[in-house]
């Protein structure tokens, strides 16, 4: 359901009110819902498409059969591929093929909850018992902190796979209901009290899936689909549980064992029923590009919205990666702030951010999880992209001005699933 213009701003004045009432930033993530004033915008560097391919290869250097990531800002896309998508064919990485991007797929189902709260069907500080009655132990749940990991709910997915590979096979093809999966985390101490501090937590998204349905009366990949898929066009990206085919031409994944220098699992094939709502979208690097800068443009939420989803606070100690509603942010080293998502299933990790005004997105991707060093690797896009090449040290001057901006690739990457590498 693509929403106008006009009825993104026709918001009411009492939802808008209450909605702005309950955003109290700890780290404001700008100064105003619109893009900065054209007239003072610094000049944007040129990415820098060597520095993007030396960290493609250094996943690959780190344990991924290849990798690859699509540009785009104001002169065009600019594309670059490594490696191998199939280690059986040999098939070289195609930039036009399809993947699983795992928790990128929370910012897909925050957009559908954020559109249903514009809507009026839900508000965010109401408690999440309120819509689903009796579901969570605990009243001061929010729709909120579901959105910003502040709920306490455990993250399931530790137990489930503890150990890697075995835990893998035991749910590659098994299908669970939303409730199955909340009653693995409830079945284990709660991470903290409800909105004190923000803990990851795969059980979060999975509650938000279950309001999707509840709200709509409808299936979630319905919502996905005419909501966010067909007005932007994004026809690479789909949502197939609890089939396990990627169809058309995509890559394989492979799953790296506990155990160092075992052999890799071919993991393409599985349900992702284990995340649903939480991460089980598919999508390719163009779409992935499409659906971040339509999103920080404005074309899928309203600016109240849009406030809201991209205030944010700390999730390291470093003070360089924040989480909003959905969302994450990360400060470059270059003072530039990005907004997107991780993600990381068996077999792929995943990066799409864009830059606040939309004008500037990367996506990009390594078909290999279990292996951090990867997983890190891969965020060094993120610093050639959007900051082009680094200055000599001795020239490092805005490094000096800026001295909570840190180079992505000196910090281990994010989790979004446990891992044992």
């Amino acid at each position: 359901m693509p929403l106008s213009s006009h009825r993104r701003l026709a918001v009411s004045a009492t939802l808008i009110t209450a909605l702005a009432a309950g955003v109290a930033p700890a780290t404001s993530a700008f100064a105003a819902s619109g893009a900065p004033a054209a007239a003072k915008t610094p000049a944007v560097p040129a990415p820098d498409m060597d520095g993007v391919v030396a960290a493609l290869n250094s996943a690959m250097t780190n344990g991924a059969p290849g990798a690859m990531a699509r540009f785009v800002g104001p002169d065009g896309v600019r594309s670059r591929t490594v490696g191998v998508q199939d280690r059986v064919s040999g098939a070289p990485m195609d930039i036009h093929s399809r993947f699983r991007i795992g928790s990128v797929s929370k910012t897909f189902s925050t957009v559908v909850l954020l559109q249903l709260v514009e809507e009026g069907k839900l508000q965010l500080d109401t408690p999440v018992n309120t819509y689903l009655p009796g579901l969570l132990p605990d009243d001061r749940i929010t729709v909120r902190h579901l959105l910003t990991h502040r709920s306490g709910l455990a993250d399931y997915t530790n137990a489930m796979f503890e150990h890697t590979v075995p835990g893998f096979e035991a749910v590659r093809n098994r299908v669970f209901s939303y409730q199955e999966l909340v009653d693995l985390s409830l079945s284990e101490p709660r991470t903290t009290q409800p909105g004190v501090s923000y803990q990851y937590s795969n059980a979060n998204f999975v509650v938000v899936g279950m309001l999707i349905e509840e709200l709509t009366g409808r299936p979630v990949a319905d919502a996905y689909e005419r909501r966010i898929f067909k007005p932007l066009k994004l026809t690479k990206t789909s949502y197939v549980h609890p089939d396990t085919r990627i169809k058309g031409a995509h890559v394989r994944g492979y799953l790296h064992p506990d155990e160092e220098g075992g052999a890799l699992v071919d993991s393409t094939e599985q349900t992702v029923s284990w995340a649903q709502s939480a991460g089980a979208v598919i999508s390719s690097p163009a779409d992935l590009n499409t659906f971040t800068s339509a999103l920080m443009r404005g074309r899928l939420l309203s600016p109240v919205m849009m406030e809201a989803m991209t205030t944010v606070t700390p999730t390291d100690a470093a003070n360089t990666r924040f989480y909003g509603l959905g969302l994450r942010r990360y400060d470059l080293s270059c003072g530039t702030r990005v907004y997107g998502h991780t993600g990381t299933v068996q077999g792929f990790y995943t990066y799409s951010f864009s830059t606040r005004d939309g004008r500037r997105s990367l996506s990009a991707m390594a078909n290999t999880s279990n292996h951090g060093a990867a997983n890190t690797a891969l965020g060094g896009t993120l610093e050639s992209a959007f900051c082009g090449k680094k200055p000599a040290p001795a020239a490092s001057s805005r490094a000096a001005a800026s001295p909570t901006a840190r180079d992505l690739t000196s910090l281990p990457a994010e989790r979004d699933l446990p891992e044992r590498h």
